[in-house]
């Protein structure tokens, strides 16, 4: 049997691989993913829509020697089955390469280190023409034609990306200079929500700026840790192949309950619902998320439910990573140990509190309404226990408490299920917290009125006031009007 040496054609393997189906924003990614893995703490992104456009990406990174640049740029410059650094965001060896290429026909790297300035450059049309792996190396003079050359020379040390020839991402685009910007714009969404720990400076993260025009971008965590009212659940790990994979379970607050910014940074109503599920993280950079995995169905009741996934760059052979990272399928052996977790955010999310059979309470929390499961149904009972109702009652006589409860019936039975469904599942805010504080005010007085300020019920109230419905939703409020009424 004879071996022959039989390499692709380099023009058809080159355009072929050109459609792997890269967005901008993912292109982007795979780009900053080097320049993180070069320990850069600054990434630029510039773009120009005059003239020739172009797209550069400029960081400040360890950069490279011309050896290690010319091997940067040969496709598959890695083996995927080789161990990795446990910081490296790569994989393929092809990121630069494939993601570069499938937006624009001409690709030059500069780079800068020890000194030593070099630049090489895949022009799609030479190779075509030649049919040939033709690698461009650049001269001092042909460098400083490049655009941003002056400012990588400024710097002791780094990496200039430079996409031109832009058909790829300007493909069908009647008004180029327009489309550019827009483009840029998506990908600004897409880099704030893939690198937002980096850009929030994590504990035991590098903190990482990006900027688009020297505009920074801000992190976008679907998470909302920033909101008071976000629950958050115990974390849980497991050990695969000796290697941790960490879980951790989020609750967000119901959309009546974000601010305009967050309910937009979450894609708004639709965003919202579509998006619950696992946020897969590798080495901290999100790279698949917004699905349970067929581990459980996309509904209203579990659309506030996100977990976040930690895994290792070890274990990329068991998830099944793509190129682009953005596809990755968890092991058997994993999806057994995530169900678990499936089971009891979905739980958590339905926010479920039972009187008959199995009882549920959040914390110490004393709610407003009880739900009741019976006999297949559910009703909404008024809670008894509330400290407000428990209190009035106490102060009524038999014949008026017998009313009140008389009343609170016909409040239970018009309980408008069919109309607060459909609230619930919109993203209109059912109250804002500006007219919540006077609301909440006018509760208090009408609580308190006719008690002197040495009564015991009085001081009871007020001490457990933070610990039920409506006041827990607004602790800090609420600690400040107790806090008013204690020195009246």
């Amino acid at each position: 049997m004879k071996e022959l040496n039989h390499p692709p054609a380099a023009a058809c393997l080159l355009e072929s691989m050109r459609s792997l189906g890269y967005s901008v924003g993912t292109a982007l990614a795979d780009i900053v993913d080097n320049s993180i893995s070069a320990e850069a703490t600054a990434i630029e992104i510039l773009f120009s829509p005059l003239g020739v456009p172009y797209v550069a990406i400029l960081d400040n990174g360890a950069g490279m020697l011309p050896t290690e640049l010319d091997e940067a740029m040969r496709h598959g410059s890695s083996n995927p089955q080789e161990v990795r650094d446990p910081l490296d965001l790569g994989r393929f060896g092809l990121g630069l390469k494939t993601a570069s290429l499938s937006q624009c026909r001409r690709l030059t790297v500069l780079t800068k280190r020890d000194g030593i300035v070099s630049g090489r450059c895949w022009d799609m049309d030479l190779v075509n023409e030649r049919n040939s792996w033709v690698l461009l190396s650049f001269e001092a003079e042909d460098m400083a034609a490049i655009p941003h050359f002056e400012a990588l020379i400024a710097r002791k040390k780094g990496t200039l990306v430079l996409w031109q020839g832009l058909d790829r991402l300007l493909a069908g685009d009647l008004d180029p200079s327009f489309a550019l910007g827009e483009k840029i714009n998506d990908a600004r969404q897409h880099l704030a929500l893939v690198f937002h720990r980096f850009l929030e400076g994590e504990t035991g993260l590098r903190h990482i700026r990006i900027s688009i025009n020297n505009i920074a971008i801000d992190p976008a965590s679907p998470f909302l840790e920033s909101n008071s009212l976000t629950q958050r659940m115990p974390e849980d790990s497991f050990k695969i192949e000796g290697q941790v994979i960490r879980v951790k379970p989020y609750i967000l607050p119901h959309p009546a309950r974000m601010g305009g910014l967050e309910r937009n940074s979450l894609g708004g109503q639709e965003g919202i619902r579509s998006l619950q599920g696992f946020y897969v993280y590798r080495n901290a950079r999100l790279i698949i998320w917004g699905t349970w995995f067929r581990l459980a169905r996309k509904d209203e009741l579990s659309r506030l439910a996100r977990v976040k996934v930690d895994i290792p760059n070890a274990l990329d052979h068991l998830w099944v990573l793509d190129i682009r990272k953005s596809i990755a399928s968890p092991p058997e052996i994993v999806r057994s140990q995530l169900a678990r977790t499936v089971e009891r955010i979905r739980e958590q999310s339905k926010d479920t509190h039972v009187l008959r059979g199995r009882k549920e309470r959040c914390h110490e929390i004393e709610h407003g309404w009880n739900r009741v499961y019976h006999g297949g149904t559910v009703r909404y009972d008024v809670n008894r226990d509330h400290p407000a109702i428990k209190s009035y009652r106490e102060s009524l006589s038999e014949a008026d408490s017998a009313r009140f409860e008389a009343v609170l019936r016909i409040v239970e039975s018009a309980f408008p299920v069919e109309s607060l469904y459909v609230d619930m599942a919109s993203e209109e805010r059912i109250l804002k917290l500006d007219d919540e504080a006077g609301r909440l005010r006018s509760i208090i007085e009408g609580l308190l009125s006719g008690l002197e300020p040495d009564n015991p019920l009085r001081n009871g109230l007020l001490a457990t006031l933070h610990l039920s419905e409506p006041f827990s939703y607004y602790p800090e409020l609420s600690r400040k009007l107790v806090e008013e009424f204690c020195h009246d």
